[in-house]
């Protein structure tokens, strides 16, 4: 079968593609493993993991080799090769996808988080969010051969099949730049409602982008022809990444939205209606569907999995445990040797995370949070995420009936804060968190 531009694979109708075949993969970029779990999508399962460094915490010491919080992942034309970007260790791994191997890498500025092949395959952009540029990667010599100003802190890049534009949002930034891909130069920049987008992508048709507002739980639609926004949908709390799915002769979107557990469903017409949710494990991350459109593949950032969605009947039909932490999801097809091939993969390095969510102490009060425990041996991590407390204020956090607190977080100026602790293993006991210097203000039950 002759390979369609990247972005195409997984967007075309139903009719243009056969079922999940067993030499079709699906990848999850790990954050907290450092790994990249590889899944098969017929059979549903962990074939194994693609390791690129130590799990945490081993990354607290000076670090000379291995990549630190693999995050962002894009592939080729033709599918043969995948790209990992780790934003802890500013590095651009090239994997070939045949033999699950490292065949090259390219280390950039500070912080990148996603990188895409341009739709003729003969250059990789990488957005250097911690910067405002995105650089270009020859994919032969894995060597740097320009780079792109941008507004400051650019989150992803993604380009029109046709090969005349990409369009970079940003993370910083409440702009979208539109970039000319034979120059290499931006010819517009369009308003929108948020600076923080990390990801978009585009309709079937390629007529529209959409892109997600992680701080505002919001999705903006862009014309691909008019260069202009066409509307903004109300998502939810922690509105992460998207996927399109042609059900039924009618274009869905399906939207991970973190903060309630759920996927949610929305017609693509002139005016987006929501038709479904789907709840989910732990705050659902990645999306990326099968290019048959039967089923969209949802990464659990604190679930520590991938779970599959029948776009038919909108429920989930399998979950299959992973590395820890998933952020990006891509399905490639045909791109494995055989249906079981476990070339150059490691058994899954982790456990499975425990989830906690975090209520008003008393029922009273509107803070709110979760709390995810992952298994570091004789102790673990312990992350926490707090939302709609005071803001520039010092919360602790207690674990297992401690009497010392095992982290401290200011919150900003929303009222949030996040982190990650060391503590004892919660074989019992609850976690709270209290305004230093004062009382309980969030508690949750004991761990599940």
């Amino acid at each position: 079968m002759k390979q369609l531009p990247f972005a195409m694979g997984a967007l075309l109708c139903a009719q243009a593609f056969a079922a999940p075949s067993p030499l079709d993969r699906v990848y999850t970029a790990d954050q907290n493993t450092n790994t990249i779990s590889v899944f098969s999508p017929s059979s549903n399962t962990l074939l194994g993991q693609i390791k690129l460094g130590n799990a945490r915490p081993d990354v607290l010491s000076p670090l000379y080799r291995g990549e630190i919080n693999v995050h962002g992942l894009g592939f080729s034309p033709d599918h043969k090769t995948l790209i990992a970007i780790s934003n802890g260790s500013n590095s651009v791994t090239f994997i070939d996808t045949a033999t699950n191997r490292v065949k090259g890498k390219t280390y950039v500025g500070r912080s990148p988080h996603e990188g895409f092949f341009t739709a003729d395959g003969k250059e990789v952009w990488v957005v250097v969010r911690g910067e405002d540029y995105i650089s270009v990667i020859d994919p032969a010599t894995f060597k740097e051969t320009r780079r792109i100003q941008t507004a400051v802190g650019p989150g992803m890049v993604q380009f029109h099949p046709d090969g005349k534009l990409a369009f970079a949002v940003s993370s910083f930034t409440p702009t979208v730049d539109i970039i000319d891909v034979a120059s290499h130069t931006i010819i517009k920049r369009i308003d929108v409602v948020s600076p923080f987008s990390p990801f978009l992508q585009f309709t079937p048709d390629f007529s529209e982008i959409w892109m997600t507002h992680k701080d505002v739980g919001k999705v903006t639609r862009i014309s691909t022809r008019t260069l202009a926004v066409t509307g903004v949908i109300d998502t939810g709390f922690i509105t992460n990444h998207l996927a399109f799915a042609k059900v039924g002769g009618e274009v869905r979107a399906y939207v991970t939205v973190g903060g309630e557990n759920v996927v949610k469903v929305y017609s693509t017409g002139k005016e987006a209606r929501l038709l479904a949710s789907i709840a989910t494990g732990a705050l659902p991350h990645g999306a990326w569907t099968s290019d048959d459109n039967s089923r969209v593949y949802i990464g659990l950032e604190n679930g520590d999995g991938v779970q599959v969605i029948d776009t038919a009947t909108n429920k989930i039909i399998a979950t299959m445990g992973g590395g820890q932490a998933p952020q990006a999801l891509v399905y490639l097809s045909n791109v494995a040797p055989t249906a079981d091939d476990r070339a150059n993969l490691v058994p899954r390095v982790n456990q499975d995370a425990r989830n906690m969510q975090l209520r008003p102490a008393g029922g009273k009060g509107k803070g709110k949070g979760f709390i995810v425990l992952r298994s570091l041996g004789v102790v673990e991590s312990i992350e926490a995420f707090l939302y709609q407390l005071k803001p520039d204020t010092v919360y602790d956090v207690y674990a297992g009936g401690q009497a010392a607190p095992v982290g401290s977080f200011r919150t900003n100026a929303m009222g949030m804060a996040n982190g990650t602790m060391i503590g004892p293993q919660q074989a019992a006991g609850a976690i709270t968190v209290k305004e230093n210097g004062g009382g309980v203000v969030l508690t949750s039950p004991l761990p599940e």
